[in-house]
């Protein structure tokens, strides 16, 4: 089988160069080629194949969506991923009513991007990597979308996810409205949580009960710690909203606790307490454990034969080169060139 043909359309060479670095460092055997113009773009996908076209919205001579239209007469099945440095919220509603399967706003969130290529090119699902973990996923499945699904139909939300500490997605109901976002919206929602758990921990709690709740307007959305390692994620329309969020928050609570209930019954490693934080002289006296051997060993005192044999060794090891021009103390003392000794 040939190799995926990626076309990049892009005038800036500079993000023609990132963008191109970037598709390196997957494991996969892409045919990558740079063009600065729709024009040169259009004559050679006339000749060759497009697997992908990557294209600037606003090309020198013709935009990014007329560029697409024209490759796909000729590439049909050609999945089309556009980006722009402006940030009009009409120009992503342009892209996505013309058919574009991705779009992304300058600078582009690489990690998005790659997840992007390999889902529209049908080589994996995520750019996340399946990671083992120590419980059979499978029987939290089987307890927990009915859960999901509730929650998700009681508060009308697009989606609800219970999500992992490293940001796997382990039970899901939905699914997010801007899919092309999602590992860089898990990502920056798992290092809120891991900050939380840190505050948390310095105030003396087993089990972290910190909330974040982001009124977006049409994606708003509840994040909140289930557990020592897990997280549950809800997001839809008018959920944070001042009269909305005080139910939103009842809600959550009650199914958070059912969750925990299935997982408690399940995986109940999942649920696990973390250890009481250590105190800063808890740190100083183990420290100071450690570093006993050490202070023992400071404490030996060397003899002076030992100290002479040190020396002796040191000084035959660095001796000065003999120069014959040279005199020495004991020389120039019998010459009489030396000063007298004080008595």
């Amino acid at each position: 089988m040939s190799p995926h043909r990626i076309l990049i359309v892009e005038d800036q060479r500079e993000v023609s160069r990132l963008l191109r670095s970037a598709l390196e460092t997957l494991e996969y055997e892409f045919e990558v080629v740079e063009i600065p113009s729709g024009e040169e773009a259009i004559l050679d996908s006339s000749r060759n194949k497009v697997d992908l076209l990557v294209a600037d919205y606003l090309l020198p001579g013709m935009s990014g969506i007329e560029l697409m239209r024209k490759v796909q007469k000729n590439h049909p099945l050609a999945k089309i991923i556009l980006v722009t440095g402006q940030t009009d919220p009409k120009i992503r509603k342009e892209v996505a009513e013309a058919g574009a399967d991705a779009f992304f706003i300058k600078p582009i969130p690489m990690a998005d991007f790659l997840d992007a290529v390999e889902r529209h090119l049908d080589l994996v699902e995520t750019i996340l990597p399946p990671e083992p973990i120590a419980i059979d996923d499978t029987e939290i499945q089987r307890g927990l979308p009915d859960q999901l699904a509730g929650l998700r139909q009681e508060l009308a939300a697009s989606a609800v996810l219970l999500l992992n500490d490293t940001g796997r997605i382990l039970a899901r109901a939905g699914d997010l409205p801007d899919r092309d976002n999602e590992v860089a919206l898990i990502s920056s929602l798992q290092s809120i949580n891991s900050a939380g758990q840190k505050v948390s921990s310095l105030l003396g709690l087993k089990i972290a009960s910190n909330w974040y709740i982001f009124n977006g307007g049409k994606h708003d959305l509840v994040f909140a710690p289930v557990g020592l390692s897990l997280a549950l994620l809800v997001i839809g329309e008018g959920i944070a909203g001042e009269d909305q969020v005080s139910k939103t928050i009842v809600v959550f609570s009650a199914a958070r606790k059912n969750i925990e209930q299935v997982i408690g019954q399940t995986a109940p490693g999942l649920l696990a307490t973390q250890e009481p934080p250590t105190t800063p002289l808890e740190v100083v006296e183990q420290s100071i454990k450690e570093m006993e051997p050490l202070f023992k060993d400071a404490k030996k005192r060397l003899k002076p034969a030992e100290v002479n044999e040190f020396w002796n060794k040191a000084a035959d090891k660095h001796k000065a080169p003999s120069k014959p021009d040279m005199l020495s103390y004991e020389q120039a003392k019998r010459l009489g060139l030396a000063p007298e000794d004080e008595s």
